[in-house]
């Protein structure tokens, strides 16, 4: 990874949750590149978030990893905290930490659904609610929340995983509401399959995708960086499908 000249972010502090890898690392990655200041947050992968961190600033880019359970509010203030310590203010907050939980809702337990929620739902809830002071004083910016085609498709085995992401298209139009008058714009990406590293290779049919493949990275990444930059502000309360017409809202 190379810094390119675009500079549509100089100046611009950002911080994205589970970004150690996949496409939370590809949104910090386009985003340093684009000249934000970045910071790497992860529950648990150090070695991973540290890694994205380094190649950020190995190629000429401002980064730092931090290590936060998302759904310790505490843990949350302290990450926050150190943001603003190191860089000075918060801009952006893209909220794309997820729990995957895979199983038939008859062997769901009630342990595998609440950290599902919990993860989801209640660490855009901590973040969102310590990172918008911050921005506000930053003068206003960006929060996009990193939904899924599975919050508005059914699909076997991921119905905790569709409640949650579908309280999370809700949740953005509630923020998007309250916070306008804040000069802060809320909007939901809602990725379908991509191609990304799985801990278990995905079984979804891309016969069911009209344009026939995954997305990579970068289509997905291309929105988020669109909804943060000056060209996107205007844009609120809205859930994006980035699916390859997977999921069509008529």
């Amino acid at each position: 990874m190379a810094m390119s000249n675009t500079r549509d972010f100089g100046g611009k502090v950002v911080l994205i949750t589970g970004s150690a890898r996949n496409l939370g690392r590809a949104i910090a990655e386009a985003l340093a590149q684009a000249g934000a200041a970045v910071v790497i947050n992860s529950r648990s992968s150090k070695q991973e978030m540290e890694a994205t961190a380094a190649a950020i600033k190995a190629a000429g880019g401002r980064a730092i990893a931090h290590l936060a359970d998302i759904t310790d509010a505490n843990a949350v203030k302290r990450m926050v905290q150190a943001t603003v310590d190191t860089f000075g203010k918060l801009d952006i907050l893209v909220n794309n930490a997820v729990a995957h939980n895979v199983k038939p809702f008859q062997e769901l337990s009630f342990d595998d659904w609440r950290h599902t929620m919990a993860v989801i739902l209640d660490g855009t809830f901590h973040c969102t609610q310590a990172c918008v002071p911050e921005i506000v004083r930053s003068g206003g910016g960006s929060i996009v929340n990193m939904g899924g085609a599975f919050g508005h498709l059914p699909h076997p085995g991921r119905a905790a995983t569709s409640a949650a992401k579908a309280g999370l298209a809700g949740l953005t139009r509630a923020l998007a509401l309250e916070l306008a008058a804040h000069n802060i714009n809320v909007n939901c990406v809602s990725p379908g399959p991509a191609n990304t590293v799985r801990e278990t290779p995905s079984q979804f049919d891309t016969k069911r995708i009209p344009l026939g493949r995954f997305a990579e990275p970068s289509e997905v990444v291309a929105m988020v960086k669109l909804l943060c930059s000056p060209d996107g502000r205007y844009i609120t309360g809205q859930t994006i499908h980035v699916n390859g017409g997977l999921y069509m809202n008529n």
